[in-house]
């Protein structure tokens, strides 16, 4: 991380802060992060499950879930992609101009 961590100025917008905050290589990797997960609970929440139903089905537990969706966590690949296979869905590896084209 970038070492001026000045306060963030009243009305300053969270791309400003970000892009001021954090190297490009940070700033890619907290988008995808947040990608992930805001996929993660929309899937759940169109499937109608709750947490602990996805524990059920996931065999993840429910605060680790929690962590999860909120962020607060780094969840190893076998978690994400057990909670993801319960949703419906799975994790792609694709190269990064693949990713950020339109479908």
């Amino acid at each position: 991380m970038k070492k001026n961590l000045e306060h963030l100025p009243t009305g300053e917008s969270w791309e400003s802060f970000k892009k001021r905050l954090l190297t490009p290589e940070e700033r890619r990797e907290l988008d995808l992060r947040v990608e992930i997960i805001t996929e993660m609970v929309k899937a759940r929440e169109v499937l109608g499950l709750s947490q602990r139903e996805l524990e059920t089905s996931s065999g993840v537990a429910q605060p680790v879930i929690s962590r999860v969706e909120r962020g607060t966590t780094d969840p190893r690949i076998s978690t994400l992609l057990k909670l993801l296979a319960s949703l419906g869905k799975t994790l792609k590896v694709v190269p990064l101009e693949e990713r950020n084209s339109p479908n």
